[in-house]
């Protein structure tokens, strides 16, 4: 613990752990992604998957409880970095000030928006603190009918148009925060810059159409 706390006082260290930890959300957003898209297959398939990961309470607690400490530490030390740049660089700049893209000017507004989503959509999927009916749901298993709350969940348009302008932060943040983890990390070179950048976007605009797909396809009855 001695050894994190020296680590993290140094502005290199919390790039270090801004980076680090934005590629395990990063990862988990991925594999988030393909969990809901089994909404497509079905109720069977996604009733099982659900049933598989409440199998394990432990492991599934344990995953929950390491990802909100990943996000607590990526925002704040995030929110660190922006308030040490700010007063190591008090003047704004007269002249040759850098070409900033709307991703990288929104970063840190994206990233509090992104975490204030994440608590809803706990409170409304997870926990069931604004719809507790969504907990009562089970199919003819027995097992919890998240196949069926997901589309209750979304039938809302108020809740799809949330969901759907969260995806497009989320979007902006990885463009700009996936590339830029690498240069943190020091494996982002000048030569490799244009390849990074094209793999964020990439990246970012796939689980954007992903996890869009899934409220647009439920209110126009695609899914139901």
């Amino acid at each position: 613990m001695n050894l994190f706390s020296r680590v993290y006082r140094s502005s290199l260290g919390k790039k270090y752990i801004m980076a680090i930890t934005g590629f395990l959300l990063f990862l988990f957003v991925i594999v988030h992604m393909l969990g809901n898209l089994q909404v497509y297959l079905g109720q069977e398939p996604m009733n099982a998957y659900a049933a598989l990961l409440k199998s394990k309470p432990a492991l599934l607690w344990t995953a929950r409880a390491g990802l909100f400490i990943l996000a607590v530490l990526h925002i704040v030390s995030a929110l660190q970095l922006a308030a040490e740049n700010r007063s190591a660089r008090p003047r704004t700049y007269a002249e040759g000030k850098p070409i900033a893209t709307l991703a990288s000017r929104t970063i840190l507004v994206s990233g509090l928006i992104i975490f204030a989503f994440i608590v809803y959509h706990l409170m409304h999927f997870t926990f069931g603190i604004t719809n507790p009916e969504f907990l009562e749901l089970h199919d003819s298993l027995g097992r919890h009918d998240v196949y069926t709350m997901v589309i209750e969940g979304f039938r809302s348009p108020w809740v799809s148009a949330f969901y759907l302008i969260s995806m497009g932060l989320l979007t902006l943040h990885l463009s700009h925060g996936v590339s830029s983890l690498f240069q943190s990390l020091g494996i982002r070179r000048k030569s490799t810059v244009a390849g990074f950048n094209r793999f964020a976007r990439f990246a970012a605009l796939l689980i954007f159409i992903g996890n869009c797909s899934i409220p647009i396809a439920i209110l126009a009855g695609v899914v139901k």
